[in-house]
């Protein structure tokens, strides 16, 4: 593929700034990340599905240096305290000083799980965040979230700890279920329906050749997803107000996630689904019109994703969990909603029953 289609976004941060290259034949052309890893100790943190298909083409370049692998099984229900265990000791038995860097080497649950355990050998050391899954590109490597779940509620443990670098080999993705490429699409689409409505139109006007996984469109879309992403998050680095916006139907998807044990739904199709019940919310509440709700879904629907809840869990199951969201304050119901396509905010002391009444459909 041609070297024009890289692009490279700057997360900018007083002292701690990093870049997200994005683009083909990144992971085994190790030019492009050797230079991060300033020490001579390299834990390599990957699932049991990513590491026979990668592991290798990666460790090609860690040659001179000391370093392992540690495995977890994949799936959101192996990102566990336990697991985060398991790391450290694994970085007890390499060695690890504190110029060590931990490389994650996988989907969300991957870099969530290793940059959390990264964030607590010796007090934080680096990280490098090399996602394999489209979800984790647009997402999870950007902007230093790092955690675990817990059977209360899903990442209600974790730091702050953004990585040395992010790399974003897209070809990576010709390996990747398309459901799980579909579930990424849901993180493009929600940057664009909270703050950039010509986004929005042009995800509109590409969405079949996005589906396709046609090189130029999607790295295109992947970067302009993390600029937006790169942009908030130096603003805002520990959510204390913008950033939160970036959770546009995560109070409503981590419920459901939790609420089938995060085995039923992918954390993008919870997104899709919470997108919707926002933008209906919203619509009950007289913030925005039909016709918006209306495009998203029509557009969700196009990328192939889900936009209606089960019915196996009750709304006041849904309701409880929602109420243990990190943006809550005080008891209250704190969403994330909009006014129309591009127009997010947040809105506090979000009634029950108006909840319910989105959940609680005929």
């Amino acid at each position: 593929m041609e070297t024009q289609l890289i692009e490279i976004v700057d997360v900018a941060l007083a002292g701690r700034s990093y870049r997200v290259r994005i683009g083909p034949g990144l992971l085994a052309d190790a030019s492009h990340w050797r230079s991060l890893v300033r020490g001579k100790h390299v834990l390599v943190v990957s699932n049991t599905t990513v590491a026979p298909l990668y592991l290798d083409a990666l460790a090609k370049g860690l040659d001179g240096l000391h370093w392992s692998s540690f495995l977890i099984d994949d799936g959101e229900t192996h990102k566990t305290f336990a697991n985060v265990g398991r790391v450290l000791e694994a970085l007890g038995e390499l060695g690890a000083t504190r110029d060590a860097c931990v490389i994650a080497l996988g989907g969300g649950v991957v870099g969530d799980l290793a940059g959390f355990a990264a964030a607590c050998w010796m007090r934080g050391i680096d990280f490098i965040q090399v996602p394999t899954t489209l979800l984790a590109m647009v997402d999870s490597s950007v902007g230093g979230k790092t955690g675990v779940n817990l059977p209360a509620g899903k990442n209600l443990a974790g730091a702050f700890h953004q990585p040395r670098g992010v790399i974003a080999d897209i070809d990576v993705l010709h390996t990747l279920p398309q459901r799980e490429f579909r579930a990424g699409l849901a993180e493009i689409v929600k940057g664009a329906a909270i703050g950039d409505a010509d986004f929005f139109a042009w995800l509109e006007d590409h969405a079949d050749a996005i589906v396709r996984r046609d090189a130029t469109p999607l790295v295109a879309a992947i970067a302009r997803k993390c600029r937006y992403k790169a942009g908030v998050v130096s603003r805002d680095e520990t959510e204390q107000g913008e950033r939160a916006l970036l959770n546009l139907g995560h109070t409503f998807g981590h419920a459901l996630e939790t609420a089938g044990n995060y085995s039923e739904i992918l954390h993008g199709e919870g997104v899709a689904i919470g997108m919707v019940l926002a933008a209906r919310l919203s619509e009950r509440l007289g913030m925005a019109s039909a016709a918006d709700t209306q495009r998203l879904i029509a557009l969700l629907q196009r990328l192939g994703l889900p936009t209606e809840p089960s019915r196996t869990h009750s709304a006041s199951r849904v309701l409880d969990l929602m109420r243990l969201d990190k943006k809550n304050t005080a008891g209250t119901l704190r969403l994330i909603l909009w006014r129309g396509i591009g127009k997010a905010e947040i809105v506090s002391h979000v009634r029950d029953e108006d909840v319910l009444g989105v959940l609680v459909r005929p």
